[in-house]
């Protein structure tokens, strides 16, 4: 080969490595998200998420169907899961290194009893049998603080169950357990409170459980008719945080909070409410835990 051939096949090498790479670094990057079970929040605002992501091509999302919040914690800290969804008093427990990508949203706590049962407030559980969400779900954790400021100890006043939601549904229905406690949005697709179902007011447990356990419990409204038919009470709602680790590269991080912060009213399960949704202002309030670097950065360029 002589000199100027030589010279020109090295420079084509060179362009085509070039080419090569500038493809790969367009390749978005798969995020595994750990989300929750199918018909909650968490699913939902997942596939939405995942559909907007999915529109824009500058990262890919895949939901992976969980438990909720405990479990998603789980699978992060072991790599199984490249982001995840939690409440925010869940979070606490986030692996050391585990960062913020944004507070999502609220999720609210709902006690359902059976309308035509004896139940009619939270104190009066005292030798019931309650569904305190599936194992592995953030409800688990907060079910448990919520009896406590109520004045009932889990382990000894009442009887404790961790199916999933669909579930307790039925077991509730059936008369098996007396009460069913979930976090989710309202109305939460895979549980359409029938007549036969009573939600019980939780307003008043907001301000002991903020003064036990921190500003992470606000008290919310659940509008009458969000569930057929159903009345109007007032809850305990607990802020949504999307975390990651320091692994996950600062171009996928960014792209993510462009999917937050630029792409809202996609974001919210079309049977919301309208009492949840994503608030472009709190994306940043994610209390304790720092946002991830890439994410900062991003968040930054939005607003200075």
């Amino acid at each position: 080969m002589t000199g100027i051939r030589r010279r020109e096949f090295l420079a084509l090498t060179a362009i085509g490595a070039l080419s090569a790479a500038a493809c790969g670094n367009r390749d978005p990057v798969v995020v595994r998200l750990a989300s929750g079970e199918a018909g909650g929040f968490y699913h939902a605002f997942a596939r939405l998420l995942a559909d907007v992501a999915a529109a824009t091509g500058a990262v890919r999302i895949e939901p992976l169907t969980t438990s909720g919040s405990q479990e998603n914690l789980d699978l992060l800290g072991a790599g199984l899961a490249d982001a995840a969804l939690a409440l925010a008093d869940s979070a606490r427990s986030a692996p050391g290194s585990a960062v913020a990508l944004g507070r999502v949203y609220e999720n609210y706590l709902q006690l359902a009893v059976r309308a035509d049962g004896p139940i009619r407030a939270v104190d009066e559980l005292r030798g019931a049998r309650v569904n305190l969400g599936a194992a592995g779900s953030g409800a688990a954790l907060t079910g448990e603080r919520l009896l406590r400021a109520a004045g009932i100890d889990p382990a000894r006043d009442i009887t404790v169950e961790h199916r999933s939601l669909s579930d307790a549904a039925v077991a509730l229905r059936a008369g098996s357990i007396d009460a069913l406690l979930w976090a989710g949005g309202v109305p939460t697709g895979a549980l359409e409170v029938p007549a036969r179902m009573r939600l019980l007011d939780l307003g008043e447990l907001a301000a002991p459980l903020r003064a036990s356990y921190g500003p992470v419990y606000d008290r919310v409204a659940i509008p009458a008719d969000a569930y057929p038919g159903a009345a109007a009470v007032h809850t305990v709602g607990v802020a949504n945080l999307l975390l990651t680790t320091p692994a996950l590269p600062d171009r996928a991080a960014a792209a993510i909070v462009d999917l937050l912060a630029g792409h809202p009213d996609d974001l919210v399960p079309a049977e919301a409410a309208g009492t949840q949704f994503l608030d472009v202002r709190s994306l940043i309030g994610t209390g304790p835990i720092p946002l991830h670097p890439g994410a900062a950065a991003a968040y930054r360029r939005r607003h200075g």
